[in-house]
């Protein structure tokens, strides 16, 4: 840990930047999930999903920053390499087989889904721990992460 003038207790950073540097994970997965399906979904909505995959990518972008960056800003430091997601991603594995834009669309909503769980979990925890501002991340994320869960479960609830 760095040296830092934050007035949270060190031994409360450290259980926070765990628990960031998790999500920090989680979310690489999921924009690397997003990319996924965007570079191989097929099929005859191919360019409304195409297009609504890659702004999820870039959103889910954002959150990654945010994650990172109060990490760091706790005297942490942001574990964003490849192996690191790996090591500590919490996410399903995304299927790598698939290719219709149905398939894609059932895989990345229970993907969305499984994230947005984990960043209400970590308000929770952020919450318990006395931060107020990572539970305020967390809560920004949780929102947009349900908007874009409606947004790519629309194209399956017409058919219900």
């Amino acid at each position: 840990m760095y040296r830092t003038q934050n007035d949270i207790a060190e031994e409360t950073r450290v259980k926070l930047i765990e628990i960031l540097n998790r999500r920090l994970a989680d979310a690489i997965d999921l924009q690397l999930q997003g990319k996924q399906a965007h570079w191989n979904v097929k099929g005859p909505n191919f360019i409304g999903l195409h297009k609504l995959f890659d702004e999820i990518v870039e959103e889910v972008e954002e959150y990654v920053d945010l994650i990172a960056e109060r990490i760091v800003q706790l005297g942490g430091i942001a574990e964003g390499t490849a192996q690191a997601v790996v090591a500590n991603a919490d996410m399903d594995e995304y299927p790598l087989n698939i290719a219709n834009g149905k398939d894609h669309v059932v895989a990345l909503s229970k993907s969305l889904a499984t994230f947005g769980r984990h960043a209400r979990y970590a308000i929770q925890q952020s919450d318990e721990l006395g931060d107020a501002d990572s539970a305020d991340i967390f809560t920004e994320i949780s929102r947009g992460i349900d908007k874009w869960l409606w947004f790519v479960e629309a194209h399956l609830q017409a058919e219900s």
